[in-house]
């Protein structure tokens, strides 16, 4: 088909030199399909990086302990992609003997992989004719075909999936899937895309109609629910602080964090000090609080705004609760609390 030899014609002289290209390793694949998710090539390519080099093998990657992998991982966000990756990590090693599903079905049965990675994967390492759909891949097929059905429907997502398996280079499926993305990436841009210089111009319905702002679309998002964050930072005349481990399922799973206090709205001092009279430790002993940031720091989710504020709590000794200064930055921790300890810069 016209639609898909143009793309593929395009790829091969627009492509960008980016080292999971460089091989059809599906432990590459895999991993740099994981770190994109959520993430943009710029950011995610330092991660991707740091990964090969300490982790260049699925056994080496399995034999590590969780706590490194999500160290590695901080600053990227949606932590359940790195335990999902580790997970499934040990699983190859451990069940599958370190030999990577080689088939779309069996890729699937992967923890963190689905329709989207596990085409990626059976496409571009294992010739699968299986068609990839992903933000790129909605914005081409609507735009181009004139497609106004909602990309986050599930009519949408089976719509789309049809379309792209149909338009599929069967014979060379990975450059046609790797194209589409690419096309998407930096051709078909959600804001200002090239159309004057784009090869599929003369039957992009989108373009003809003047749709290009209007497509894709989709359906509009519920409202963030606002949440209040009160971290407590302990400093003490012996030079340490607490960090917990958050238990339980959420998105900061395994993470750490310093002892939080969540409240149904924003807190002013004399307000939060009387909250306080019933935390353990401050029970034992005398302390002093102060507010680090008067303006609360707003930290976006997908579903959540995190209306955070950090108390600064000055106390004599912490004793076997608290830690040294100095281990603090050897934790995973969210990117919340990584940019408080750079800013507060313990010494």
């Amino acid at each position: 088909m016209i639609f898909s030899k143009t793309l593929i014609g395009w790829y091969s002289n627009n492509k960008r030199i980016l080292p999971w290209r460089t091989t059809k390793n599906p432990y590459n694949i895999w991993l740099s399909e994981i770190i994109l998710q959520q993430t943009q090539v710029k950011q995610g390519l330092p991660y991707y990086e740091a990964f090969v080099t300490k982790y260049p093998t699925v056994f080496n990657l399995a034999q590590a302990p969780e706590s490194d992998v999500l160290k590695l991982w901080q600053g990227l966000g949606y932590y359940s992609r790195a335990r999902n990756l580790h997970t499934s990590a040990k699983y190859i090693v451990n069940e599958l003997k370190g030999q990577f599903p080689n088939a779309y079905k069996d890729l699937l049965k992967l923890k963190g992989v689905g329709d989207y990675t596990a085409s990626a994967i059976a496409s571009i390492c294992f010739d699968e004719s299986t068609a990839v759909v992903d933000g790129n891949v909605y914005r081409v097929l609507s735009r181009y075909f004139g497609i106004e059905t909602p990309i986050n429907s599930s009519k949408g997502a089976k719509e789309f999936k049809a379309l792209a398996q149909e338009l599929i280079d069967k014979d060379n499926p990975a450059d046609f899937n790797q194209a589409i993305m690419e096309f998407g990436a930096t051709q078909c841009k959600p804001k200002n895309p090239d159309c004057y210089t784009c090869p599929l111009q003369d039957g992009c319905i989108a373009f003809s109609k003047n749709k290009i702002a209007v497509l894709p679309v989709k359906i509009r998002a519920v409202k963030a629910k606002k949440k209040y964050f009160n971290f407590l930072v302990f400093i003490s005349e012996d030079r340490k602080t607490i960090l917990e481990k958050r238990e339980g399922k959420g998105i900061w799973q395994n993470l750490y964090q310093f002892p939080l206090i969540e409240t149904d709205k924003e807190q002013n001092a004399g307000r939060f000090k009387a909250l306080l009279k019933d935390h353990g430790l401050l029970k034992r002993m005398p302390f002093e609080l102060s507010l680090y940031n008067e303006a609360p720091i707003v930290h976006k989710l997908s579903h959540q705004h995190l209306h955070t504020k950090f108390w600064i709590v000055n106390i004599k000794e912490l004793g076997v609760e608290g830690m040294p200064y100095s281990q603090i930055r050897k934790f995973a921790v969210p990117v919340l609390i990584g940019n408080f300890i750079e800013a507060f810069n313990f010494e």
